[in-house]
This record gives structure tokens, C-alpha cells and sequence, in this order.
């Protein structure tokens, strides 16, 4: 077998059909080197109890403990039968529970004192932590079967046994077995670091480390493999984006220098207020950047309300002022019309160029979305190809084919999250030569994720507030332990509006018939089953449950991404007017929506939303010179991890802060955005969040081997890894990162 296919080989070979088709389906697991990347989450000593006390809720675990006592009940009189199993690590207990057909087996084999290995996942009935059904398998010599027991006991010889991330159809004993059939593969590996860098920096063989990462002797080996595979990851991934950033830089773009006198100075002569030392900062980077020859590639963050739209504007009207034309790009309908309202708004005449009673200097402003009229439509897409039109605002009806540009300059993406990389490529493309381009984005990004996931990007941060943002207060509300604190919730909602304020109350589904049909699905779960889950709650039902409760007399409208576009803007508009006291809606006013009367947020269900998205609803409010006020409603058990994630939210208002404690609880998740790449992530052993040191090295090495030879010509090894770990699908991400 040559020594790169060994890592490709398909697992069907290995491991038979029906194994591989598990790991293809659920662990997305499909070559030889897709098993070897796929390392132990973490090891347990054979003779040591797992900490039964801290494991997480609504996780998939495999612990190691020891049966206290076990007993079958009887239900639904004497018809259904239930065995009940506690274990015991010495200190925490932990119930275990098997329905029907499945008690006789473990009823046989868990008796007390015996230890196992059990997997399953951590659920809550009737306030115990409990795993329905698990899987599990004897560790001791006197088990039934003694012959399966002895080979259970030889395979993990070793003192530390390796557990793996598994499911529920794949537990983790059973990796390991399949891990052990493909290791012998992992002698053939092409080594991609450069022997010079291997050696400087003291680095294992890679064939040495991934057999010390599956199979440890002591913990040296673990943490000695785990230095070395650490590097590769992060060292392969900044190659690519080195490589990326050097190939941007051999691009043509046309220089964007703005004409003194004219529409940029026009506008900023016209500004109420002076623009933050932070705004300042920016845009002479942003100015710096649009006076080159190549392309500007920048990502601009900042909280909520620091002021990136005004930033981005002037940099449309210094492109607009030099010739060209500039096009923002937003993720929702209704956050275009916000942005194109208010950027009229804040040019005033300037935006009614050619138009009676226009500026001179002004330009026009187009908006454009697939639901505008014909003729409107019409109209907009010819003062784009004539270059009447400076500045265009839209959803992605902008990237359609029929959308041609007299000369596009710039394109401005806003909530980089929510676009398809190929939708930001596409629009790319209209350019004459490759446009601009500037990325805003409200969800702060620590530093090693932006050298990371957008490597490609310089990044600029906005992080001053501008004068006159309130501060806002933020509790979580046990909705379920003390339902007093949600009458109290619903009782400041009503002072505020008494007060002449207004309110938000965000719910996480619509509550429609398409909804419903998925509500009842999960419904249909044996009770026995599943503890605590109900869909989650509904903007129709909680609007309902409030109109004729709690806040009865109070003008309450609704607002959700399935209604008609002129109703949700009549609605929009009409709560900025003040018109309505109470705005109950899903996440379609996450971003951009700004009511600087409105004070006091109410979201349900917040266990449910992310801490990004919890921290960004959270700045639709306190935008006026009243303070504002956020209550997280929760039922989530007071000790598991999504109160925890709802209390770090309500501790602070530092959006990088949060960010790093979203990333610190989503470390199993795909650091680079499974919706960005639609591609499985290189990272399997790099914490992003704690590996700063590693990933900043990398990067510095990565960046003098480019430079050095930017086709790797000398460096077959590293190419062949490239290939390997950014396959082309993932290469194509990174080119339109």
C-alpha cells in the first residue's frame, strides 16, 4: 500500500459494511485517516471511578462506575416492568433505567459491585439525572461471560482507557476497537512538516504520536502527542491562508481614492456628532486599504451599536466619490429596508442625486429585494447598470444574474455568518475587476478565531460605544423553580410602557401550522422516555397567552419571517412610530432593527438561543438615553450547563468576553461554521480558544514558508497534507472566505 493512500483507504475495506456505514452516517467518519483524526475526548484510569456529580446534561457520555443496587418495578398494573440501576462512583450516584424487553439482560449482569463502562445520554426525571437505555460493558474478570470479560479487560490493558466522542448507534469501546484494526495504517503517514521545523522545534514523528494519542501508556504520551498534532492542525490551516492572503495580493483591483469636495466630504460637513476616536481608527484603515491596487479584504467587528454602518457608509461614499459603485449586502429582507431607510435618512439630500430638489453632489440609493414590484424593480436595476445609482442596498436578489453593475468598487457584507460563501463570491464577480470588500459583523470575535476562521481577512474592531447608549441590566428568570419571578417579569414589562417606553418579547418558534407539525412530532415520545421536553414556546401562543393576560389593554403585535413583507414592515414601522407598546416576535429582529424607545426585552425560552445571538437580541434594546432591561425566561435545570451559559450572559455585557465562553462550551462543534464551509472541519484536537500561543506561532511560520515559496514546490509532503485536509471543497471556502 503506498504511503498516501493507506490514509485513504475506505473503512467499508477494514471494517465491514455495516460498521462503516455508522461512522459514514453519524460520525461522519469515512477513510482510514478520518479514524485516526477522530482522538479520544478524553482517558479514564482503569481503576478510578468517573465523578459522577458533574456530568453534563443533554450530553452523550460514557463513564466508568459501579453498580449500588438495582431493582425491577412494575407500572400500568403490572403490565409494563422497569429496571432501576444506581451507580455509584463513592461520592455522586447516578440512576440508570431499562424499559420492557430490554430489563432481562442487565437485570442478569448489573448486579452491585459490579464496574462497567456505560454510555448513553445524561437526561433529568423527576429531578434525578438519570441515562434511559444505555450501553454498556463489564470491566470485571467474573462478568457472565468470562471469556468476553478477559478480552474486554486485555483490550484496554493499558491503565488509561481511551474514550471516544460516539452516539448513540457507536459507543465509544466500540471505536476503539475499529481504532485498533486501522492503527497499523498510521505507520505509513506522510510526515507534512518540514524536517528542519520538526526538528527545531522538538516535535514527535507524526506515526509516534497518533499511536501514543489512541493508545497511551502513561500521560506524557498523551500530552507529547497531543503538542505535535495540535501543531499540524494549526500549521496546515495557516499555510492555506497564508497561501490565500498571498494570492489576494497578486489580484488587479482599481484604487478608490475620494475626490476632496465632494460627497464624502459633503456628508461628514452635514454630521451631528463627531465620530469615535475608534471610528476615526477604522476608517483610516478602511481609507488605506480601498488606496491600493489589490483588493481590500477587511472584517470589521463591533458590538452592537458602536457605530460599523456609519463606518461602512463612508467607505460607500469614498468608493462612490472616486467613481465607482458600492453595494451592501444584508441577510434579511427587513434588515435592507432598515438599512436603506436609515442610510437615506442619515444622508438626507445627498441620497437624491439627479432627483428635483437633490444635492449636486448626492447620488442615488437603490434598494433592491426579491419581493419589490415589477416596475420598481425594473427601475432599480437600470440606475445600477447605468451607474445612476452609487449605492445599492439588498438581500441576495442582488446576486442574481440579471443584477449587472455600471462599475461595482466595493461590496460591503453585513452579519458575515448568515451568507453562503458562494452568495459573497457571487457578487464578487460583477465587479469589472475583483471589487472591495469590507465584512461587518455584531458578534465579537476573539482573536485566535479571527486568525483562524477569517485568516484570510485583515480585521479591524470597533470597540467604543458611542456617546448616549445606555447600559442594560440583565437577569435570568426560573420560570420553572419560582413562576412568581415570570408574573414579576411580565409586571415590568407593563411599568415600562407606563413609563412611555416599549418592549420586545422574543420567542424561538413561529407557532403555525408548519411549526406545529414539527411541535407534535416531538411530543409523540414515550413519556417514560423523555423527562422534561416540550416544543419551545411560540410567538402566537405567548402573544395570545399575553393579550389576554398579563398585559391585556397593551397595543401587542406580532412579527416573524413567515409573514408578507409589507405587513412585517408596516408592523416594524409602526413600533418605531410608537405605535405599539409590545413587539412579540422570533429572531427576525436580531440584528439591525433600532427602536431607541424601546427598554425592556423579555426572551422565552432562552436557554434555547446561542450566547452570540442571546448577546446580540440583547442590543435591540437600551439604544435610547433610558437604561435598558433584558430577562432571560428559562425552565432549564438550575445545575446543568444552559443555566450556566444564561448566567455568564446576564454577568456581563462584554461581547468578546462571551464569545470566548460560547466557544469554551461549543468546543465539540466545528470552530470554522459548518453553514460557512458546508465541509467537515480540519479541527479535531485544537481548542481555539485555549491554543492561542500555538496558533500565532504557526501562523508566523506559516507566513515566512509562503513567502518563501509560495507554491510549496520544495515541500511535497506539506502539499500532499494541504490536499488532504483541505480538500477541495474546503479550499474553495478559504478562497471565498
Amino acid at each position: 500500500m503506498d504511503r498516501v493512500s493507506a490514509f485513504d483507504e475506505p473503512l467499508k475495506k477494514l471494517l465491514g459494511g455495516a460498521t462503516a456505514k455508522v461512522m459514514a452516517e453519524h460520525l461522519d467518519l469515512h477513510t482510514v485517516g478520518d479514524l485516526l483524526h477522530h482522538y479520544p475526548r478524553r482517558y479514564e484510569e482503569r481503576g478510578r471511578l468517573t465523578a459522577l456529580a458533574d456530568l453534563p446534561l443533554d450530553e452523550h457520555v460514557t463513564v466508568v462506575a459501579q453498580v449500588a443496587d438495582a431493582r425491577v418495578l412494575m407500572f400500568n398494573n403490572g403490565r409494563g416492568k422497569r429496571l432501576e440501576v444506581t451507580l455509584t462512583d463513592g461520592h455522586g450516584r447516578l440512576q440508570l433505567v431499562f424499559f420492557g424487553h430490554g430489563v432481562h439482560k442487565p437485570h442478569k449482569e448489573l448486579l452491585p459491585g459490579r464496574r462497567a463502562m456505560f454510555a448513553g445520554k445524561v437526561s433529568v426525571f423527576n429531578r434525578k439525572m438519570q441515562l434511559a437505555h444505555p450501553t454498556y460493558q463489564l470491566l470485571d474478570a467474573e462478568s457472565v461471560d468470562g471469556a468476553e470479560a478477559t478480552e474486554a479487560v486485555d483490550a484496554f490493558a493499558g491503565r488509561l482507557l481511551p474514550i471516544y466522542p460516539a452516539c448513540k448507534q457507536l459507543d465509544s469501546w466500540r471505536i476503539a476497537k475499529a481504532v485498533d484494526t486501522v492503527l497499523p495504517s498510521a505507520q505509513e503517514v506522510v510526515d507534512p512538516l518540514p524536517p528542519a521545523l520538526r526538528e527545531g522545534r522538538g516535535f514527535t514523528p507524526l506515526p509516534e504520536a497518533l499511536l501514543k494519542v489512541h493508545r497511551p501508556q502513561t500521560k506524557a504520551d498523551i500530552a507529547e502527542a497531543r503538542d505535535r498534532l495540535k501543531w499540524d492542525e494549526a500549521f496546515v490551516l495557516q499555510v492555506a491562508l497564508a497561501r490565500r492572503r498571498y494570492a489576494d495580493t497578486q489580484l488587479p483591483a482599481v484604487a478608490r481614492r475620494p475626490t476632496p469636495g465632494g460627497l464624502l466630504d459633503a456628508f461628514d460637513a452635514k454630521l451631528p456628532f463627531t465620530l469615535t476616536e475608534g471610528q476615526q481608527k477604522v476608517s483610516r484603515e478602511i481609507f488605506d486599504d480601498l488606496a491600493t491596487e489589490h483588493p481590500m479584504h477587511r472584517l470589521l467587528q463591533g458590538e452592537v451599536g458602536s457605530g460599523k454602518t456609519m463606518v461602512a457608509l463612508r467607505a460607500m461614499l469614498g468608493v462612490v466619490d472616486a467613481g465607482g459603485q458600492a453595494a451592501m449586502l444584508a441577510p434579511t429582507e427587513v434588515l435592507a429596508q432598515q438599512h436603506h431607510r436609515s442610510i437615506t435618512e442619515m444622508m438626507g439630500e445627498l441620497a437624491e442625486g439627479g432627483m428635483l430638489g437633490g444635492s449636486e453632489q448626492g447620488t442615488k440609493v437603490v434598494l433592491l429585494t426579491g419581493s419589490m414590484g415589477v416596475a420598481a424593480r425594473r427601475q432599480a436595476l437600470l440606475d445600477l447598470v447605468t451607474g445612476e445609482a452609487g449605492i445599492v442596498i439588498g438581500t441576495h436578489a442582488l446576486i442574481e444574474d440579471k443584477v449587472q453593475f455600471h462599475d461595482l468598487g466595493l461590496v460591503v457584507v453585513d452579519e458575515q455568518h448568515r451568507f453562503g460563501v458562494e452568495q459573497r463570491d457571487a457578487l464578487r464577480s460583477k465587479g469589472k475587476q475583483p471589487p472591495h470588500l469590507l465584512v461587518m459583523t455584531a458578534t465579537p470575535i476573539p482573536r485566535t478565531v479571527a486568525m483562524t476562521v477569517f485568516g484570510d481577512l485583515e480585521t479591524s474592531v470597533l470597540d467604543q460605544l458611542p456617546a448616549g447608549r445606555s447600559p442594560i441590566a440583565s437577569h435570568v428568570v426560573p420560570a420553572k423553580d419560582k413562576p412568581h419571578f415570570l408574573s414579576r417579569a411580565w409586571e415590568r414589562v407593563r411599568e415600562e410602557v407606563e413609563n412611555g417606553h416599549q418592549a420586545y418579547v422574543v420567542c424561538p418558534r413561529i407557532g403555525d401550522d408548519e411549526d406545529d407539525a414539527a411541535g407534535k412530532k416531538a411530543k409523540k415520545k414515550a413519556p417514560e422516555e423523555d423527562g422534561d421536553k416540550r416544543p419551545p414556546l411560540a410567538v402566537l401562543e405567548i402573544a395570545e397567552q399575553l393579550t389576554k393576560g398579563p398585559l391585556a389593554g397593551l397595543r401587542i403585535e406580532v412579527l416573524h419571517g413567515r409573514m408578507n413583507p409589507d405587513d412585517k414592515d408596516d408592523v416594524m414601522r409602526r413600533f418605531a412610530a410608537g405605535d405599539v407598546d409590545v413587539l412579540v416576535a422570533t429572531t427576525v429582529i436580531e440584528v439591525g432593527v433600532n427602536v431607541p424607545n424601546a427598554t425592556a426585552m423579555v426572551i422565552m425560552d432562552a436557554d434555547r438561543f446561542g450566547v452570540s445571538q442571546l448577546h446580540q437580541l440583547r442590543g435591540r434594546v437600551g439604544r435610547g438615553s433610558a437604561p435598558g432591561l433584558c430577562l432571560l425566561v428559562s425552565e432549564a435545570h438550575e445545575a446543568g450547563p444552559a443555566r450556566a451559559r444564561l448566567s455568564a450572559v446576564a454577568a456581563t455585557l462584554d461581547g468578546f468576553e462571551l464569545s470566548r465562553i460560547d466557544l469554551e462550551q461549543r468546543r465539540e462543534g466545528d470552530v470554522l461554521g459548518q453553514a460557512q464551509s458546508g465541509v467537515r472541519s480540519s479541527l479535531r484536537m485544537l481548542t481555539v480558544i485555549d491554543d492561542e500561543e500555538v496558533i500565532a506561532a504557526a501562523r508566523e511560520e506559516a507566513v515566512a514558508i509562503v513567502a518563501a515559496d509560495p507554491e510549496l514546490a520544495r515541500l511535497p509532503q506539506l502539499r500532499t497534507a494541504l490536499d488532504a485536509l483541505l480538500d477541495k471543497e474546503r479550499e474553495q471556502y478559504l478562497d471565498k472566505g
